[in-house]
């Protein structure tokens, strides 16, 4: 359904999205445009300009205000309906550093979280690297999370440069 638009300078876009479900949301859009008059097209990342990994929906300049009116209509309703607002999502300080090396040291325990399946959020201000950090995760995470920071820590740099070459595969013992 991507379209190759003769005169692109008339057209704006109206939604962008790079989710995994991009290309069936944006079908979805150019039918409900389509379908109130608007002549809208998708188009993906092999078109100029648009960003790789992303589908965008575009209608002519004259039409993008309703047609913006139209998409928020037709998905405000579904996006509030899968809104999790459980207090388990709420974000819970795990870690925090002071110094000159917080930065490094909270970016190292983000990513052990991360290489373990916990989504982790760094605050902190890399502009001031001497401020504080801290490291957040969903409170429903807290304790996995601790765990793992814990068996980090309790193993040391030596396990982690081993687990790197581990990740690495053969590269290292190939050399």
């Amino acid at each position: 359904m991507l379209v190759v638009m003769k005169n692109a300078a008339d057209y704006v876009t109206v939604y962008r999205s790079m989710d995994e479900t991009a290309e069936e949301d944006c079908e979805a859009i150019v039918e409900v445009l389509t379908e109130e008059g608007i002549k809208a097209v998708m188009l993906d990342d092999s078109e100029p300009g648009v960003p790789e990994g992303t589908f965008e929906v575009q209608v002519p300049a004259a039409d993008a205000s309703r047609a913006e009116q139209l998409i928020a209509e037709s998905s405000g309703a579904n996006e509030l309906e899968e809104v999790d607002d459980s207090s388990n999502l709420d974000l819970q300080t795990i870690y925090h550093a002071d110094g000159t090396l917080a930065e490094v040291e909270s970016l190292g325990i983000k990513n052990v979280l991360e290489s373990n399946g916990i989504a982790a959020v760094l605050v902190g201000n890399s502009v001031l690297p001497t401020l504080s950090f801290e490291v957040r995760v969903a409170r429903d995470q807290v304790e996995r999370a601790r765990q793992l920071i814990a068996e980090a820590q309790a193993a040391g740099p030596a396990a982690a440069d081993e687990a790197e070459l581990e990740s690495e595969g053969g590269a290292a013992s190939g050399a």
